[in-house]
């Protein structure tokens, strides 16, 4: 093995791991999931999108919308770009009246987010806007909401980009108006600068950070992906 490029669920746990795969003198880069300490002692890229920017974007659209919003969030898992996406979201709420509800982990997974969001809507009896920073999430919340029959929630926000929600915002959904889109190419651009640094002695190395666009949803719809 020359090198190993690895997008782990959750990274802490594998940092030993992780590491003496480098002192061994083999090239790592990390993708998306930064541990805790994430410096060159651990890797030696690292490439992920604007997780900032992900919750940000969330958070302006409903300030602008809906400044006087009760909102509940469902977050990902307790690792640095969660984090990121939350702090992200609370600047982008920031001068507004929207107010949090309620913040619990889902786990970027479609079953934690469902109870997590029967939970939300037993304790609260009324919700304006979901906030869940991710696709699969909104999946749960969907199916929560609709077997609550409830018809106070104006509208969930997730991020990643399925199909199926963009597909959902191009048809007008006025359950999904908005997707936050987080960049589709950070494992093909991770692999290109792997490659040209341990074969073509490219000096590759340090943090890199992809944005998304905020083009129209069309542009991203792509019906034969796997997700």
């Amino acid at each position: 093995m020359d090198a190993l490029v690895i997008l782990p669920t959750d990274p802490d746990p594998l940092v030993n791991a992780i590491r003496q795969i480098k002192n061994n003198g083999k090239f790592v880069a990390l993708v998306d999931r930064a541990p805790s300490v994430n410096d060159n002692s651990v890797r030696d890229l690292y490439v992920a999108g604007n997780n900032f920017a992900l919750g940000e974007v969330a958070g302006k659209y409903i300030a602008e919308r809906d400044p006087d919003a009760k909102v509940v969030v469902i977050r990902g898992m307790p690792i640095p770009i969660d984090q990121e996406r939350q702090d992200g979201f609370d600047a982008g709420i920031e001068g507004s009246n929207v107010k949090i509800l309620d913040r619990q982990f889902g786990n970027w997974n479609r079953d934690d987010a469902f109870r997590v969001m029967q939970y939300y809507l037993t304790k609260y009896d009324n919700i304006d806007v979901v906030w869940c920073q991710d696709d699969d999430m909104t999946v749960g919340v969907l199916q929560a909401i609709e077997q609550a029959q409830r018809d106070d929630i104006k509208y969930i926000i997730g991020g990643a980009g399925s199909k199926d929600m963009i597909k959902r915002v191009m048809d007008g959904d006025p359950m999904i108006p908005v997707d936050a889109l987080y960049p589709p190419a950070m494992v093909s651009t991770v692999l290109e600068m792997t490659v040209a640094g341990i074969m073509e002695n490219v000096p590759v190395s340090g943090v890199y950070t992809i944005d998304a666009t905020p083009e129209n949803a069309e542009h991203y719809y792509f019906p034969d992906s796997p997700y």
